[in-house]
């Protein structure tokens, strides 16, 4: 029998304050294996991730490595012993370039030679078959090349065990064949990987074991051949993924346009683009990473500042392109990368919640009125169905669907009639996603119009009433989402 390479048995975790996060689970990692681990937000993978890579420790149970006891008191010390982790939301340094993020705290040669740093990253993307420019500053990359880059810089260290966190949450369709294509061929030199992701059918195509989290317990550990996706919804969170998977009720309820775009257009980035969104619908932008998506959707929002053409809300042309401009006229922006634009994490709900509109919920607007802040944030909680111990908590400490309905709430107490939706449901679980397009539906019910991007085209499908596809900058096509397919519109968008 085969020792694993790492096994977790019994594993326990409770929080001060008496919150059990993990209730005695067992898992086996074997060398050159992809072992898929899945679960509903709050089911426990966080916290199992953070022991095993030693952020924190555990409260009860032994993690062995190689067939010994381990107990890593940091993640520099499982890093060193050949376990390297590359989280949702890696804290690359993004006035840094590739280069140097890529062999950031190495202790080698390495460190100080840029000839050699260089031919090693050259190696580094032959090896997973993705080329970056070493030169380039990171925060000028994609959310998709960062987390790329983050994927080299694990790599660097050799380890003989991967832990991916969400990796393709924000990559197109072609850096996950690019991703799938290099864990295949490390699994084939002996690397294994634990394989965190909502994205249910990556976990049936890439992986040989899985383990499903629910409430803190193990409810499936078996090999995924055999495996379908109707068992690992049932798994996970049984019926309510039929909440995504309905298409919308026919859109009777349209009114008159509520966003109007003329000839709006970014140099280099997109455009020129004409669309109208009316009172009541949803319209989705079906688009593959480059496409001008996100640009057109922050252009509209207005912060690019270099972009041409007009912007309407419910009839009045917006007076120059800025967000303060846009949100005055109605305009919400729920942004694609929701740690960075979108929350400030070390801030508690109360506060996050009412921060777009903290002049008018203040004394004078000079002094936030304490008790009208809580009351929205209370709100908020029982309308979105947010579960955190306190509206006080940092929205840091939520796991990743109950920060997106945070992002959401911002915006739902004040007069926005247009929201702005860029990737709504990226990095959550398959309820947190039929809460959101439940909240989507909901918006359009209450006669307000959304414009939504998203890389899943089967979520444009279930939530949308026309699909818009945005390719190299510009609109090529437009359907009814009831007249369409998502292989034509992976067509459409592929330029097919």
């Amino acid at each position: 029998m085969v020792t694993p390479l790492l096994a977790a048995e019994d594993v326990r975790k409770v929080y001060a304050g008496g919150t059990q996060a993990l209730r005695g689970v067992s898992l086996a990692v074997g060398p050159g294996t992809v072992h898929g681990l899945i679960g509903a937000n709050g089911a426990g993978k966080s916290t199992l991730i953070k022991i095993v890579s030693g952020v924190e420790p555990a409260t009860g149970g032994t993690l062995r490595w190689r067939g010994e006891p381990a107990a890593w008191d940091s993640p520099a010390g499982a890093l060193a012993a050949g376990l390297a982790t590359v989280h949702q939301h890696t804290p690359l340094v993004g006035s840094l370039s590739v280069l140097d993020n890529v062999f950031l705290g190495t202790q080698t040669r390495l460190r100080w030679d840029a000839g050699a740093r260089e031919a090693e990253l050259a190696r580094l993307c032959e090896r997973v078959g993705y080329t970056l420019d070493a030169r380039r500053q990171v925060d000028t990359l994609s959310v998709g090349a960062r987390q790329m880059v983050a994927i080299l810089q694990a790599l660097t260290r050799d380890p003989a065990l991967v832990l991916l966190d969400e990796p393709t949450a924000a990559l197109s369709p072609t850096e996950r064949a690019v991703l799938f294509a290099a864990i295949r061929r490390l699994r084939g030199q002996g690397t294994a990987f634990i394989y965190v992701s909502h994205f249910l059918d990556e976990i049936l195509e890439l992986t040989d074991q899985l383990t499903v989290l629910r409430d803190g317990r193990v409810v499936a550990d078996r090999p995924t051949a055999g495996m379908s996706k109707p068992d690992l919804v049932t798994a996970i969170v049984g019926a309510r993924l039929a909440a995504v998977e309905e298409p919308p009720e026919p859109a009777a309820r349209q009114g008159e346009p509520l966003l109007e775009v003329a000839g709006l257009g970014s140099p280099g980035r997109f455009g020129p683009v004409d669309l109208t969104v009316r009172a009541g619908e949803v319209v989705g932008l079906a688009g593959l990473l480059g496409s001008g998506r996100t640009e057109l959707l922050e252009a509209i929002f207005g912060t690019d500042r270099s972009a041409t053409g007009v912007v309407r809300v419910a009839g009045r042309a917006l007076s120059g392109h800025s967000p303060r401009a846009g949100v005055r006229a109605g305009l919400a922006l729920v942004p694609e990368d929701r740690a960075r634009q979108g929350l400030l994490r070390d801030w508690s709900l109360t506060r996050n919640v009412s921060l777009p509109y903290l002049p008018s919920l203040s004394w004078r607007r000079l002094l936030p009125d304490r008790r009208r802040e809580e009351e929205i944030a209370d709100r908020a909680v029982a309308d979105l169905g947010i579960v955190t111990g306190s509206t006080e908590a940092p929205v840091g400490s939520l796991s990743g669907g109950n920060a997106q309905k945070v992002v959401f709430a911002k915006w739902l107490y004040g007069p926005a009639k247009v929201f702005l939706l860029d990737e709504p449901s990226a990095g959550v679980d398959v309820g947190a996603k039929a809460d959101i397009i439940g909240l989507i539906r909901r918006l359009a019910a209450a006669g307000k119009a959304v414009l939504i991007v998203a890389s899943e085209f089967e979520e444009l499908l279930g939530a949308c009433d026309r699909v818009l596809v945005l390719r190299r900058g510009r609109l090529t096509a437009q359907r009814r989402a009831a007249d369409t397919s998502l292989h034509e519109l992976t067509a459409l968008a592929s330029g097919l």
